[in-house]
């Protein structure tokens, strides 16, 4: 029998397995699907706002002592886990940085906008714009989603040096309908590595970085980065577009490349709903299937199914919410009313998304009167209480920090 079985597949769920792996765990991981990454920015933002604030975090580090004492982040030593996660990419290939050593980096948004983020692959960085190089912003003329002329405008605008300029998406592919997955996928070649160098040169003046959509490789992407800046001679970073993202598709694929090494089943399209437990302890999960639903078995079990946005936490009209696996108990208000501010972009955001599941020091979940629910039960990532997130721009560090503490919880009980 397995030892741990995560329910979720995203960042949290994912650290979390392979945090009890390298413990020495049998682990698999069971999900209705990938995650969030594949929709991300690819970069793992720690702290960029104060929670019920707009006050920008310059250094995630110094601030983390100043949060609620309920945040997930007093319940765990995050920066320890970030470093972890630091030199797990690394080692995978996929290297992660960041500015200095307690300081935030801000790099452009698909918008051109300032966002903070803590560590960012080595293909974003060069676009930090704390650098005094002027930004060269290059669009393929006729991919979606993608708008150097919006980027450039609105970079200018905050007073850095930026324009934009294109280069023909036959350098690239001959599709005329190609989404940024399917051109990553054409840079892939070295051959189409060499001609879009060749563009570039053509357009990049003396003393310019190069700004491009997040396309520059998917399976080959080191060798794709590292020829166009030999072959420009400048350097060169990465803009995330709109989903699906690239860099967040990279280190997905990273992350269940390294968790197959260690022997952990990845199964997706296993949606869990169901469970049957024998007093205090949870026996096995289920899965829904075509007929019956399918058991899965282990000693103990990880969710990791994500909060209101991502389905880990249900909601129905009559404002009823409830926990879509273990039904366990939420900090939501049960009146529907008291869930959203007055006014829709309000800067305090909405208490919604800060209800979730509570969990003691090692993060199991418990009851109103602070009790485990059950024995053999850990929670991690976007399902826990006490924090937003999105608003925090704390998403991806919340999930490493907490995924990383719930897998060695989890493992060591």
């Amino acid at each position: 029998m397995l030892d741990l079985i995560v329910i979720g597949a995203g960042l949290s769920g994912m650290l979390a397995a392979h945090t009890a792996a390298r413990a020495g765990a049998r682990v698999a991981i069971v999900s209705k699907g990938l995650g969030a990454l594949h929709w991300s920015a690819g970069t793992i933002d720690a702290l960029g706002y104060f929670p019920d604030e707009k006050t920008p975090v310059s250094s995630p580090l110094a601030a983390l002592p100043m949060l609620a004492p309920n945040h997930p982040y007093t319940l765990c030593d995050a920066p320890a886990a970030w470093r972890e996660f630091a030199a797990l990419t690394h080692a995978c290939g996929l290297p992660y940085a960041g500015a200095n050593a307690d300081a935030n980096l801000w790099l452009p948004s698909p918008a051109g906008a300032a966002r903070p983020t803590w560590l960012a692959p080595r293909a974003q960085l060069a676009g930090d714009l704390a650098r005094a190089e002027p930004m060269l912003i290059v669009g393929v003329r006729g991919m979606r989603d993608f708008f150097p002329e919006l980027i450039a405008e609105n970079l200018r605008k905050q007073n850095h040096a930026a324009r934009a300029a294109f280069v023909p998406l036959e350098v690239i592919t001959a599709r005329h309908d190609s989404n940024s997955v399917q051109l990553a996928h054409a840079l892939d070649d070295p051959a189409r590595q060499l001609k879009l160098a060749r563009e570039l040169k053509k357009i990049v003046q003396r003393g310019e970085r190069i700004g491009l959509p997040a396309i520059l490789g998917l399976d080959n992407h080191p060798n794709a980065f590292q020829t166009l800046e030999a072959e420009t001679g400048a350097a060169i970073f990465e803009i995330p577009t709109l989903p699906p993202s690239v860099p967040g598709i990279r280190l997905n694929d990273a992350l269940r490349r390294e968790l197959h090494r260690l022997g952990v089943r990845v199964d997706v399209n296993m949606d869990v709903r169901g469970f049957h437990a024998d007093g205090a302890r949870i026996a096995f999960v289920e899965s829904e299937t075509s007929g019956q639903p399918l058991k899965h078995r282990a000693e103990k079990f990880l969710l990791a199914t994500g909060g209101i946005l991502g389905g880990g936490i249900q909601s129905d009209p009559t404002g009823k919410t409830w926990e879509a696996v273990f039904d366990l108990p939420l900090t939501i208000a049960p009146n529907r009313g008291d869930w959203f501010r007055a006014r829709f972009f309000d800067p305090a955001g909405h208490p919604i998304f800060r209800g979730g599941v509570a969990v003691n020091r090692v993060f199991q979940p418990v009851n109103a009167h602070g009790a485990p629910v059950y024995a053999n039960l850990w929670a991690a990532g976007g399902v826990l209480a006490h924090a937003d997130p999105i608003l925090e721009r704390s998403l991806e560090g919340v999930a490493i920090a907490t995924g990383v503490a719930a897998g060695k919880f989890a493992s060591q009980a």
